[in-house]
């Protein structure tokens, strides 16, 4: 019995291998549901609005219809990540993301991009905020919580991958619907190795109500003043100011001479600045302090959204969607640890209002913004909007100071 004892022993994995096999079955997740699933309508948008004869604010309308479920998403997900059985969940999550993205390749009406849209951002939430969960509590438990930079990193490699697949597919003949299938099976195969790596990593019990750090009884989160709603606030002007640029930026580019060249590689300075940011962020966050990194990130990226929004060449665009792409993951990052630190004992209920706040922005951004485009006949007043609530954001944020 000793015997078999060691043999299990030796056999089992070194933490260090085993946090990497943990951060890359979560890399592919979010690969998959979010750098796919969820990002794939951007590059895909203008095939789309040939093919259907999308105005651009019926387009707007498809992408806020996904943020739509993202936010519903989220909220749900919130409350089954305490659950003991959140790992069925993520798999349901998962499954769904697969379908709603492969989905595409038959979906011929706005009724029914609506309802796919919606459904994949559903889709997205659950793996985002579940598979989120499950990962860096393995990683706390194999103390190894830098490795979540690379589970973070999937959403950056997502959108790559999903930039060479379409151009793929089209170059071999395929349609716009035939490159959304092409997309699902690669999602399929991305979340195939994701499950293998997910099953094996330990189960542990989810955090019971007591175990949760909260507020006591009768407290709650002020929406009105102090630092912390200011965070809330902020994130929500964040949610906005991005997703203009996020959903329209491909769009943009096929406005642009060379445009058959500049819309692939305007998403794809997107998905690679992504991927390895968070790292980048953190490191500020660290050496200069978490809020000023935080309003850096801000003005960076507002800086990104006027270039993509008022530049009339190849390389506004570009370096417009570097700016994007260095940016977007970061701010998420740094937002939400600092609503955190702000929290104190209340960071489930700061959590929750700052996944409210961000998807209500975000939700808005595409359908207001597709319409200003529409009556105005380009995307510099919406950009111009975008931008002026990110600097409203860095507004709410000054003063706030936490390591």
């Amino acid at each position: 019995m000793d015997r078999a004892a060691n043999r299990s022993d030796q056999d089992a994995p070194s933490p260090h291998r085993a946090a990497w096999a943990a951060a890359a079955a979560g890399m592919l997740v979010l690969a998959s549901a979010m750098g796919i699933g969820r990002f794939a309508y951007t590059p895909l948008l203008p095939g789309l609005q040939e093919a259907l004869g999308w105005t651009i604010a019926q387009a707007g309308d498809v992408a806020s219809a996904n943020f739509l479920g993202y936010l519903a998403g989220a909220l749900v997900a919130a409350f089954l990540v305490h659950l003991p059985r959140r790992r069925i969940w993520l798999a349901l999550g998962m499954v769904l993301s697969v379908f709603t993205t492969g989905a595409g390749l038959w979906a011929g009406t706005l009724s029914q991009w609506l309802m796919l849209r919606f459904l994949s951002g559903l889709a997205s939430a659950f793996c985002l905020v579940l598979c989120t969960a499950v990962v860096v509590e393995a990683l706390l438990r194999l103390r190894r919580p830098q490795f979540a930079a690379l589970h973070f990193a999937g959403v950056g490699i997502g959108i790559v991958l999903s930039v060479l697949m379409v151009e793929g597919a089209r170059l071999c003949g395929a349609s716009v619907f035939g490159q959304w299938g092409a997309l699902g099976g690669l999602s399929g195969l991305m979340m195939g190795l994701a499950g293998c790596g997910l099953r094996d990593l330990p189960a542990a019990r989810a955090n019971s109500d007591g175990e949760r750090r909260a507020s006591p009884e009768g407290s709650g989160i002020r929406l009105w003043g102090g630092s912390l709603a200011r965070t809330v606030w902020a994130y929500g002007l964040y949610g906005f100011g991005y997703v203009v640029t996020a959903t329209f930026i491909v769009a943009m580019a096929r406005r642009v001479e060379h445009a058959e060249l500049i819309e692939p590689l305007t998403w794809l300075m997107v998905g690679l600045l992504a991927a390895p940011s968070v790292l980048l962020w953190q490191w500020l966050a660290v050496t200069h302090g978490l809020f000023t990194a935080l309003r850096a990130a801000y003005l960076v990226e507002a800086v990104g959204v006027v270039l993509a929004g008022f530049g009339t060449g190849q390389v506004a665009l570009l370096l417009g969607g570097a700016l994007l792409g260095a940016t977007f993951m970061g701010i998420v990052a740094l937002g939400l640890a600092g609503a955190r630190q702000l929290a104190v004992t209340d960071q489930d209920r700061a959590m929750g209002w700052m996944t409210v706040a961000f998807g209500l922005g975000q939700l808005l951004g595409p359908g207001i913004a597709g319409r200003m485009a529409q009556i105005s006949g380009g995307f510099q007043l919406p950009s111009l909007l975008a931008a002026v609530l990110l600097l409203l954001g860095i507004g709410l944020l000054w003063g706030i100071e936490k390591k």
